[in-house]
């Protein structure tokens, strides 16, 4: 049975002042001195932990600007430590101190063990939530863990890949490797998993620069899931923002998780690799009223979160998971920012991508662009200078802000997204929409001076449904979540290329992989940056599941022993021609203007299948669904970095989003003198057998294609 003690000879009996700063449990050589803040509190105990899951009980007698503090002389690192807090428990008020439930500091540095789903781990009695429940949640909670690592970074720096050459990777730390076979069995699944060279070569020969990992800032599952056997295996759940996910550590010591995490960092960035981290400061674990008490809430309820101002006993909830952080208070503020400092110059990571970054820009109501969270980032000298990346929505009225973000940010761009699928699932809808986001995206982006790299660019994500079922499902197939195929997205702008779910006609499939390559040609010739969903490249399915956040089985992870060879290498081959051709990663948008001495071209001209340039009435024209787009090399509008004006080849790209084959025209002179088709979709790889130069005039293009012209001019 577990024993409560106040003090024992191995541990100090008296606790020394210390300081107010830093804040959380830091060591330093000879003590470890510890800070939490809480403004409601009328007591706080600091809560140590022997190897026999013993509790030894220190009350800190210090408090400085709301900060409670101390100083233990010989506790240091491995140590395990939460924290109990006395004070008043009024829900109807706000108020949720209940010291019987052991509360994980928010900024330990590590996390060790597990949530459990009992009882004792929420705050209120069962049907009574006026009476705090007198249960001690101690034993079905996990702790913090004090930390002290000096981990040979040997040079390690941020990459700062220009944004302009940047492709990335969305990935799951786990899902990566759990199932790839040259990853040895007890690395699958972890921070040195994902380091393994087996999975970085691959990430190499895809042409990758970045990874985006979905969320590794310490999470714990949702008691809804919890009790339907599943988990949150996405991890959108974070209830430690400093501390790396201890279930994706190879090593299972205390703390062995930072130095692990920071090695996956070193060795991606050896390989040319940035790390950004998908980041959820929207809301907590928490949840709504009725969810565990577990950290904040017992801290100080009212002090970290956004209450209802008529009913303080709930939450005001943007994010759809029951609470939201409220970023307008200082304290609260300043715990973001410290965690993504921390993360930049001790873990090194290069970036951040902000989930339901709209819930963070809210002032008052409305999501407001001057609010406090974007001054002190742009402000910051740390996190200013590294990769910001919005999801620019949350689920409150008014929360869809794609395009509405200020400068510094860039977007995870929604309508690239509806736009792209819509084009090839044969919706007529014209070519006007798709222009835009071939070409980065200038109405949403320009008006406030940003590039087109601040459209982040994509057709699938983690939510939602692959590539390889965008064209085989029409309906998602949620079953396995447990919620009556209620849950994910009923809107996915797809089409099953005539048959729903699996098939064995020839037809069928062939149309599928084309549509696949279609699509991720798109995106990888499109203006902006290009983002990847781990699988993709590889033909992964998900069996039709389109929100598989509870699925940490086979139906998320990769499958790496039924890889699409000729897939991956079609990605591969256009990664690397997007990498040689300036044109098509332009840091400034296009003008359309003629170019000087080019005898009539523009940096940027439109083609329709005829052969003129796009009338007006083209542009209104929903029934069409072929378009040219002529590149012009010579007017790229940006400098290398010695000064010099960047010239490139010339490309001529048609998309053919139509069923029936049909002629087009191909333009000459001044636009060409002939054209080499650089690459297909109606390949399978999409390279031909042998160079293929073809004159300007009429040139059939098979329905459902794409096709990449470089532009072949006399000398």
């Amino acid at each position: 049975m577990r024993q409560v003690t106040e003090s024992t000879s191995a541990l100090p009996a008296e606790v020394w002042p210390g300081s107010p700063a830093p804040l959380g449990a830091h060591w330093d050589g000879t003590g470890t001195n510890v800070a939490l803040w809480s403004a409601a509190a009328h007591a706080v105990d600091l809560c140590l932990f022997d190897a026999d899951g013993t509790e030894h009980r220190q009350r800190l007698q210090e408090t400085t600007h709301q900060v409670w503090h101390g100083r233990l002389s010989g506790v240091g690192p491995g140590q395990l430590y939460g924290y109990r807090v006395h004070g008043p428990y009024d829900p109807a008020r706000g108020a949720r101190h209940n010291p019987a439930k052991l509360l994980l500091d928010p900024y330990a540095r590590a996390v060790h063990g597990e949530q459990t789903l009992h009882p004792s781990i929420f705050g209120f009695a069962e049907g009574h939530p006026e009476v705090p429940d007198a249960r001690d949640s101690a034993p079905f909670v996990p702790r913090g863990v004090v930390v002290h690592d000096s981990f040979p970074w040997d040079g390690d720096r941020r990459l700062a890949t220009p944004w302009s050459d940047t492709v990335i990777y969305e990935v799951h730390v786990k899902g990566a490797t759990m199932r790839h076979p040259e990853v040895p069995p007890a690395l699958r699944g972890t921070y040195a998993g994902l380091a393994h060279p087996a999975f970085v070569e691959h990430l190499v020969a895809l042409g990758v620069t970045a990874v985006e990992l979905l969320p590794v800032h310490h999470f714990v599952s949702e008691p809804h899931a919890l009790s339907r056997g599943l988990t949150n295996y996405w991890g959108y759940n974070s209830l430690g923002y400093f501390a790396p996910h201890a279930a994706y550590s190879a090593t299972g010591s205390r703390g062995g998780q930072v130095t692990e995490f920071k090695a996956m960092v070193k060795s991606l960035h050896a390989a040319g690799i940035e790390v950004i981290l998908d980041v959820v400061y929207n809301h907590t674990a928490e949840g709504s009223h009725t969810g565990p008490t577990l950290s904040l809430k017992g801290i100080d309820n009212g002090g970290y979160y956004r209450l209802q101002a008529e009913d303080p006993s709930r939450y005001t909830d943007y994010t759809g998971c029951g609470n939201t952080l409220d970023v307008r208070r200082p304290q609260v503020l300043a715990m973001l920012m410290d965690s993504l400092r921390y993360w930049v110059t001790e873990m090194h990571v290069d970036g951040f991508r902000f989930d339901l970054a709209s819930a963070l820009a809210r002032s008052l109501h409305d999501v407001d662009r001057l609010s406090a969270f974007f001054d002190v980032i742009h402000q910051d000298p740390v996190v200013s200078t590294v990769k910001l990346i919005a999801e620019p929505w949350d689920i409150g009225e008014g929360g869809y802000q794609v395009g509405n973000f200020p400068p510094l940010w860039t977007e995870w761009n929604g309508k690239y997204r509806d736009t792209v699928r819509d084009v090839w699932s044969g919706a007529r809808v014209g070519v006007r929409d798709l222009a835009y986001r071939l070409t980065g995206s200038s109405d949403l982006y320009r008006s406030d001076g940003r590039k087109p790299f601040a459209s982040i660019n994509f057709v699938t994500a983690h939510d939602g449904f692959t590539m390889a079922d965008l064209v085989a499902y029409q309906q998602k197939r949620n079953e396995a979540n447990g919620e009556d195929n209620r849950d994910g997205e009923s809107h996915n702008r797809n089409w099953n290329c005539g048959v729903e779910g699996p098939t064995d006609d020839p037809a069928v499939l062939a149309l599928r992989t084309r549509q696949v390559r279609n699509h991720l040609a798109t995106l990888l010739l499109s203006t902006g940056v290009p983002m990847l969903t781990a699988g993709d490249e590889l033909g992964r399915t998900q069996l039709g599941n389109n929100n598989a956040y509870c699925q940490d089985n086979e139906i998320s992870w990769l499958d790496w022993s039924s890889v699409d060879d000729d897939l991956r290498a079609f990605v591969s081959r256009l990664a690397a021609i997007r990498h040689a051709a300036p044109v098509l990663r332009q840091d400034a948008f296009f003008e359309g203007h003629e170019l000087p001495g080019t005898g009539g071209t523009r940096d940027l001209a439109w083609f329709a299948p005829g052969g003129g340039q796009l009338t007006s009435s083209d542009w209104f024209d929903n029934q069409l669904q072929t378009i040219g787009m002529y590149l012009d090399g010579r007017g790229i509008r940006h400098r290398d970095e010695r000064g010099r004006p960047v010239v490139d080849d010339s490309y001529l790209i048609w998309l053919n989003a139509g069923a029936d084959e049909l002629t087009v025209q191909l333009p000459g002179p001044p636009w060409a003198d002939g054209y080499e088709l650089v690459l297909t979709t109606d390949e399978p790889t999409g390279a031909l057998p042998r160079t293929t130069v073809v004159p300007p005039g009429p040139i059939r293009l098979e329905g459902r294609t794409v096709w990449l012209l470089r532009v072949v001019r006399r000398p």
